[in-house]
């Protein structure tokens, strides 16, 4: 079904079964820079479905400048670790690469390690981190070559040097960064001088019959003096003198907007950076590696077909279902689970560490947990009604139905998944409403009774027998008190209110004022957006933020934070700021948030009835979709 994607490549002695890579992504499932049994668990799953090649993440090559949340192979007391590792991959059919990393001021994130830049950086007045000197290049070059030889000693199939993302090496190689002006400086040539020298040192140590890939950013963006493409052309075909032998073409920086390409979210499109390294690759000759948002095998096969690259990543694709790839490869595409880059526990769970312990993910609450979750069949069989058929009641139905329990669904509505749906309106978000459409398909699949239409009452309650409840239906809009005057955003994204032409006042500057700010703005509403705090977008995460704020910034959007919603006036709104009052003409849509469904009634019978309840998700408090999709497995898991 899939020739493209399912076909083998060599390069040196490395030999892959198929076209698919799993990404060093990073985790934070390591302690104290080892690796554990929860990293080995999260690898083997995705090398048992079939992936071609698993990357170990930024494995830090220096030890006084490797993070504690990140594995490390600096030191030769990590190898057992890491041919443990190995080892399981091997033995699920799997081949394995390690990502050594020198992840300069990435660092901070663990305030002792050392941070390394390649130029003076000012980072407080009257503070400034010096550059590397002449004498610590020398150091972390070393260092990249004696953590090859320990990955070879581990027993790892093939590295890849890590020179994108404004890590040490990128740093050094980009003169929006690099600022130098000593031979380590000024010129592509000069500026290329360490990463090549890095480069060396890991050929030197692995010999030659070991593959060498090399993570690269296909340009800069948003850095001024930057690389350009040829710029990175020209290093590549440097690199590959040196001694790689494949390129794994990404974007982005942590040091600006750019932030979002490394772990592009719903908001760009597709694919979006292939076109970047078949470029690179047809003017290298060197096999190249596609990255960016390639999430389905249909896109996958594409992708290969028209021979743009020679490999693909999909590595959130492989979060979302560790099974993708066997399913992939038996034509079960209707059964995968799909990423739709919402970057709630990937990015989020990964740079949140108050929050987060480590990585998740909205459509896979077992990631990360993939031996200590695993679902154990009921030792007693309960027939259970799940209230509500949005993402995460079908998440607790599937859940409940593969452990052998026998749930309902009742969904007051004829559509299953809830607000996924609503959001998968606002433009360029249809794989959101995909995804919904494609759980309740499953759900329904397995054998699950749904019943649409189907509010649950207390009169349903006592005239059927449930052993156990679980309440998932949601959340229902703030109106403000404007119902008949001013529409809800939900309403609007919908179709079914019609805002009339002319200027629009959105209130409320979150998620989802934002979304219909966006769709008003498409259709070619001038809108303001009023925000009482003083950021709009704040339950967003970092990369959707800036990606949803340029494109806000693109509709000529005009968003007024700290601004409070005092009345409707005549043709407009009425807001404050500073205790000064204006007007403000057009339309007036309300989006302020949600509160959960009354289930007051609900509950009050269910105790009298001695049935157990489980509120979950919306219907709980207002949340994130991960955290109901997370609540609906658990619930369902422990029943």
């Amino acid at each position: 079904m899939f020739d493209h994607l399912f076909s083998p490549f060599r390069v040196r002695g490395l030999a892959l079964k198929n076209r698919v890579i799993l990404p060093a992504m990073g985790t934070r499932f390591c302690e104290d820079r080892h690796v554990t049994q929860r990293l080995i668990d999260y690898h083997v799953a995705r090398a048992r479905s079939g992936c071609a090649l698993n990357i170990v993440e930024v494995s830090s090559v220096h030890t006084p400048s490797a993070p504690s949340m990140f594995v490390s192979i600096s030191e030769d007391e990590y190898v057992p670790g890491h041919r443990a590792l190995v080892d399981a991959i091997h033995e699920a059919g799997g081949t394995a690469g390690v990502q050594l990393w020198q992840g300069s001021i990435a660092v901070g994130m663990d305030p002792q390690a050392q941070m390394l830049v390649a130029s003076d950086l000012p980072l407080a007045p009257g503070f400034t981190l010096p550059a590397v000197t002449r004498e610590q290049i020398d150091e972390v070059v070393a260092c990249y070559g004696e953590a090859a030889r320990r990955a070879r000693e581990a027993g790892y199939d093939c590295v890849e040097f890590h020179c994108a993302h404004n890590y040490l090496p990128h740093s050094f190689l980009s003169g929006g960064i690099n600022h130098r002006t000593d031979e380590y400086g000024g010129s592509l040539e000069n500026r290329a001088r360490f990463p090549l020298a890095c480069i060396r040192a890991i050929r030197e140590a692995i010999g030659e019959d070991m593959a060498l890939f090399m993570r690269i950013d296909a340009h800069d963006d948003f850095l001024e003096g930057g690389m350009t493409i040829e710029d990175t052309i020209e290093f590549c075909r440097w690199a590959a003198d040196a001694g790689v032998d494949v390129l794994d073409v990404s974007r982005g920086n942590i040091v600006s907007a750019a932030n979002a390409y490394e772990v592009p979210p719903i908001d760009l499109p597709p694919a979006f950076n292939v076109d970047n390294a078949a470029r690179i690759r047809r003017e290298t000759g060197v096999p190249t590696i596609g990255v960016g948002r390639i999430n389905t095998p249909q896109l996958a096969e594409e992708i290969l077909a028209e021979d743009k690259v020679d490999l693909v990543v999909m590595g959130r694709a492989q979060l979302a279902d560790p099974d993708f790839v066997a399913k992939a490869r038996e034509g079960r595409v209707d059964d995968i689970v799909y990423c739709v880059g919402c970057d709630q526990g990937c990015l989020d769970g990964f740079a949140d560490m108050e929050r987060f312990e480590a990585i998740t993910c909205l459509r896979n609450p077992q990631l990360g947990h993939e031996t200590d979750w695993a679902l154990a069949p009921a030792a007693s069989p309960k027939r259970v009604a799940v209230v509500g058929g949005g993402m995460a009641g079908l998440v607790a139905a599937r859940t409940l139905k593969l452990r052998g329990h026998e749930p309902v669904v009742f969904e007051a509505t004829d559509r299953l998944g809830g607000q996924f749906v609503t959001a998968g309106m606002a433009p360029g978000k249809a794989e959101m409403a995909a995804a919904a459409r494609s759980q309740g398909e499953q759900v329904e699949r397995l054998g699950v009774e749904v019943r649409r239409r189907a509010p649950f009452t207390p009169e349903t309650l006592a005239a059927e027998k449930f052993d156990e409840l679980i309440v998932a239906n949601g959340a229902e809009p703030v109106t403000l008190g404007l119902e008949g005057r001013a529409p809800v955003a939900v309403d609007v994204l919908e179709g079914r209110v019609q805002v009339p032409e002319g200027p629009v006042v959105v209130i409320g500057g979150g998620l989802v004022g934002l979304e219909v700010a966006d769709q008003l703005a498409t259709a070619g509403h001038p809108v303001t957006v009023v925000e009482m705090l003083e950021q709009a977008g704040a339950d967003l995460g970092a990369a959707r933020k800036s990606m949803v704020m340029m494109k806000m910034a693109q509709l000529g959007v005009d968003i007024r934070t700290g601004t409070r919603f005092v009345e409707l006036a005549d043709g407009g709104a009425t807001v404050e700021r500073d205790g000064a009052r204006e007007t403000l003409p057009g339309a007036v849509v309300v989006a302020v948030g949600s509160r959960p469904v009354d289930n007051a009634g609900l509950l009050e019978a269910a105790r009298a009835a001695g049935v157990p309840v489980h509120v979950i998700g919306d219907a709980k408090s207002a949340r994130r979709a991960l955290d109901a999709t997370r609540e609906g497995f658990l619930v369902a898991r422990d029943l």
